[in-house]
């Protein structure tokens, strides 16, 4: 399983679940123990959407309750450039100009 280098699994408050990061989707590989040897299922989307990605912190973290994960989402607006000020001269003429007082 390679996760994203920032992420790093964790185990379901159960222990029978490994949550993992892969391409900023959740991804859930459940397991038993059978005697000495350890089975892992095929690893499954356990939510669709993509995550957030900090290098300095997890992103998500299992609930107590095993049925919840608390994630970090990134925001739904779409990224405007952020290189750019706007300067606006006159304020008061052009607010004069755009709401009249009469």
């Amino acid at each position: 399983m390679s996760g994203d280098a920032s992420q790093i699994p964790a185990w379901s408050p159960n222990g029978h679940d490994l949550f993992f990061v892969q391409q900023r989707v959740l991804m859930a590989a459940s397991n038993q123990a059978r005697g000495d040897s350890f089975v892992a299922e095929t690893p499954r989307v356990w939510f669709e959407k993509k995550i957030a990605n900090f290098p300095s912190t997890q992103s998500y973290d299992p609930a107590p309750d095993g049925k919840h994960i608390v994630a970090l989402m990134p925001a739904d607006t779409p990224e405007e450039p952020r290189d750019r000020v706007i300067f606006l001269l006159n304020f008061f003429d052009e607010l004069r100009r755009r709401v009249p007082l009469n």
